[in-house]
C-alpha cells in the first residue's frame, strides 16, 4: 500500500467582504469532538507520558525572521517541533509549492516524511511554525495508530493532540484579523484553540498568555478559558456555584422519588441540558458526569461528601453527591 498523504491544516485567508478564502468561524461548534479527542489522548498516552510534554514548545524554539534562510529555517523548525513531540527518530522534508490548503504530510512508515507547505509563506515566515506543527502532529498520531474514522473529526483531533501536547498555541496565534483582512490556520474555531489550549494550561500548570503576538489569539484564549473553568465547576462538583447545586438537588430529589432518570439524564428531554445523570443499582443510586481534566464518565454513590479519583487521568475530584 502506498503512502497516505494527508491535506492539512484549514487556510482561511480573507480580504475583505468579497474574498474566497470564507470568514472565520466562532463558537463552539466542535466541543463534544474535541472533549472526545482529549478523552482519546488520555486514553492513548500515561499520565506519566503527558507531562513530559511539559513544558510547551517555546517562542525561541520557532522563531523564524526574515533574515533567516527560508529552507534551512523551515528545517530547524520542523526539528524543534519533532523534538517537542517525542519523534526523535523522524526527519520532515519540507517544501514550498501553490496549493489550496496551508499545508500537506505524506505519511509512510518512516523516517522520512514529506512536508509541503503553501507558497505564500515564503513570504509569511512568523506562521511557518503553527502549520509545521499540525502536519507533525499527524505524523504522531500516525505512529500512535490514534484516529477518528471521519476525516473532518479526524482534523479536529489533530488541533486538539496539537495544542494538548504544547505546540498548538501557535495555531492560535496565528489568527488575526483587522478592519479589511483576517486569517486563522486550523480546524477549530479561535474560542475552541482557547478552550484546549487553557485545558492544557490547567493540566500542566501554564500561563500560555504570555506567548501571544495576536491580540485577537489572546482574545480567543480568555474566552476558552473561561468555557474551559466551568468543565470544573458544574455539580456534583463542590466547586459548583448555587445555582447548579439547586439545580442538581432538585434532579436528584427527582430521580429518588421516581426510582429512575431524573431530569439531568441524557436523552430524556426533562430540562436544559446538563453534564450529569442518575442511575439506580442494586447497591443504590448512583451519579455519573465527565471529568473536568479528561472527559472519561465517572460513577459515584450518592451518598454526600465524596472525594474520587479518575481512572484514567488519575484527578481526584472532591464531589458533594
Amino acid at each position: 500500500m502506498g503512502p497516505t498523504v494527508v491535506q492539512g491544516v484549514r487556510d482561511v485567508v480573507a480580504k475583505g467582504s468579497g474574498s474566497s478564502g470564507g470568514e472565520v468561524a466562532h463558537g463552539y461548534p466542535h466541543l463534544g469532538t474535541v472533549r472526545e479527542a482529549i478523552t482519546a489522548l488520555h486514553r492513548t498516552l500515561s499520565p506519566e507520558a503527558l507531562l513530559s510534554y511539559a513544558p510547551s514548545v517555546l517562542p525561541a524554539d520557532v522563531a523564524f525572521s526574515d533574515l533567516d534562510d527560508l529552507h534551512l529555517g523551515a528545517q530547524r523548525v520542523a526539528r524543534a517541533l519533532v523534538q517537542h513531540l517525542h519523534l526523535p527518530d523522524a526527519r520532515m522534508i519540507v517544501s514550498f509549492r501553490e496549493m489550496h490548503h496551508a499545508a500537506s504530510v505524506e505519511l509512510t512508515a518512516g523516517p522520512e516524511y514529506f512536508i509541503e507547505l503553501n507558497d505564500r509563506f515564503r513570504t509569511h515566515r512568523r506562521d511557518i511554525g503553527a502549520a509545521l506543527a499540525h502536519e507533525i502532529t499527524h505524523v504522531l498520531l500516525h505512529r500512535l495508530g490514534l484516529a477518528f474514522p471521519d476525516t473532518g473529526a479526524n482534523e479536529i483531533l489533530t488541533d486538539t493532540v496539537t495544542t494538548y501536547l504544547g505546540a498548538g498555541w501557535l495555531l492560535l496565534d496565528a489568527f488575526r484579523e483587522d478592519g479589511v483582512s483576517s486569517q486563522k490556520l486550523g480546524y477549530l474555531t479561535p474560542e475552541e484553540f482557547g478552550y484546549v489550549l487553557a485545558k492544557r494550561a490547567l493540566a500542566f500548570d501554564e500561563d500560555p498568555s504570555v506567548w501571544f503576538t495576536s491580540p485577537q489569539g489572546y482574545t480567543a484564549y480568555t474566552k476558552g478559558r473561561a468555557r474551559a473553568l466551568r468543565d470544573a465547576q458544574q455539580p456534583p462538583l463542590t466547586t459548583a456555584g448555587w445555582a447548579g447545586r439547586h439545580r442538581y438537588a432538585k434532579d436528584r430529589r427527582h430521580a429518588l422519588e421516581n426510582a429512575g432518570p431524573g431530569p439531568g439524564s441524557p436523552g430524556t428531554g426533562g430540562g436544559p441540558a446538563v453534564p450529569y445523570a442518575f442511575e439506580h443499582g442494586p447497591d443504590g443510586m448512583r451519579v455519573s458526569f465527565p471529568c473536568p481534566t479528561c472527559h472519561q464518565r465517572i460513577r459515584i454513590p450518592v451518598r454526600g461528601r465524596v472525594r474520587a479519583r479518575c481512572g484514567l487521568c488519575r484527578t481526584v475530584l472532591e464531589c458533594d453527591t
